[in-house]
Parts: structure tokens; C-alpha cells; sequence
């Protein structure tokens, strides 16, 4: 299963996260289920972590890059959840780590409608993109999430940040914790002891 590779291809093309410092967090195996957490460190970038489960029936992959700070720039987050074939929701946008912050990008589509994970102004913009699709359709929305990247990596080639305050993200690691929707099916698949560790040692570590 490897539903994702395209993503994946636009996203370490436009920025080789490869080429920088990766660490393997976990690679855990259960109940016929995979999942990899690895991060990457760049010279913009404090880290970009990803996690990836898969089965024989589903693929979930979730990265969350965090800038380096004082440049005011919001972090990248892509949740890309195909649970089986008919049901796929596609979710990428700027995640801004400054709780009330309404980020918005000129040429983007603005989001419609109200979606319980995903509030705009609670550190998503207004160009959170949203999409449910089947597993045979996942490619094309592959346009869009290439345009929102190169939009993200001008602003970053732009500000060339440099500092390195953990801080900046306490808010906002703290506001997904509280949001992670996914606690609740790593339990059951990985167990509590495990589940609590990924969500609270790597994914959402800075709260």
C-alpha cells in the first residue's frame, strides 16, 4: 500500500528533506498493521516529522513541517487518510502557531464550510484544503497540494528563518494534542502505552 507516493515525491522534490538529518523514531508492527515516525532536520526547518501507517486495506501519511523561527512563518501540516477504498479525505494547509492567528495566502481557495478537526483561525488558515475522495481519485488533488507547497516554499526561501525557539510551538502542539483525532485508533491497533507515546513524544512534543 502506497497510496501516498506521489505526495511524497512532490514534497521531498520541492524540499529534500532526505538530504538533511533524519532520525527513525518507531517502527512498529501489529495486528497486521505498519507504522514508520521519522524526522528531518533542514537548514530552514527545526524539523519536519512524519508518520505513516498502513494495512493491506488502508494508508494514512501525516508530516507537519516546523520552521525555523522569528519569521513569523506558520508550519506546513498534511493529513492524507486513505481508510479504504471509498473513503479518502485529503487535508493540507498552513498551520499558523500563534493560537487566533487567521493566516491567509492570496491565489489560494479560501475554505467552505465547517469541519470539526479543522476551525480556520485556530491554526488553520482560511486556505485549509479539504477533500474526500476515493482511493482511484487521490491523484487529483496531487495540483493543488504541488501549488499550496511552492507557495510555502517561496515564503520560506523568502524569510531564510534561522532561530530555533521550541517555544513558538508550545500553543500550537499543545492546541493538536487536544485535537488528535487518531489517539483513538493507535490505542487499538498499538496499544495505550505505545499510542500515548507517539502522540505525546513525537508528534506534538513541544506542548
Amino acid at each position: 500500500m502506497n497510496l501516498w507516493k506521489s505526495y511524497k515525491d512532490v514534497l521531498h522534490e520541492m524540499f529534500p528533506l532526505h538530504n538533511g538529518v533524519g532520525s527513525v523514531w518507531a517502527q512498529w508492527e501489529s495486528k497486521g498493521t505498519s507504522l514508520t515516525a521519522k524526522t528531518y532536520t533542514t537548514p530552514y526547518f527545526i524539523k519536519a516529522r512524519e508518520v505513516e501507517i498502513w494495512d493491506d486495506k488502508s494508508c494514512i501519511y501525516n508530516n507537519i513541517i516546523y520552521p525555523k523561527t522569528g519569521s513569523n512563518l506558520p508550519c506546513f501540516g498534511m493529513d492524507l487518510m486513505g481508510f479504504f477504498q471509498k473513503k479518502v479525505i485529503i487535508v493540507f494547509d498552513y498551520q499558523h502557531p500563534v493560537e487566533n492567528y487567521l493566516f491567509s495566502v492570496d491565489g489560494l481557495p479560501k475554505s467552505e464550510g465547517d469541519y470539526r478537526f479543522f476551525e480556520p483561525g485556530n491554526h488553520f488558515s482560511e486556505n485549509v484544503y479539504i477533500a474526500k475522495c476515493t482511493m482511484d481519485e487521490v491523484n487529483d488533488h496531487l495540483e493543488m497540494f504541488t501549488k499550496y507547497l511552492t507557495k510555502y516554499r517561496d515564503m520560506v526561501e523568502l524569510e531564510k528563518p534561522t532561530g530555533e525557539d521550541t517555544s513558538v510551538y508550545k500553543d500550537f502542539d499543545a492546541y493538536m494534542t487536544k485535537l488528535d483525532p487518531v489517539s483513538g485508533y493507535l490505542k487499538g491497533k498499538f496499544g495505550e502505552e505505545k499510542a500515548e507515546s507517539l502522540v505525546n513524544d513525537f508528534l506534538f512534543c513541544y506542548d
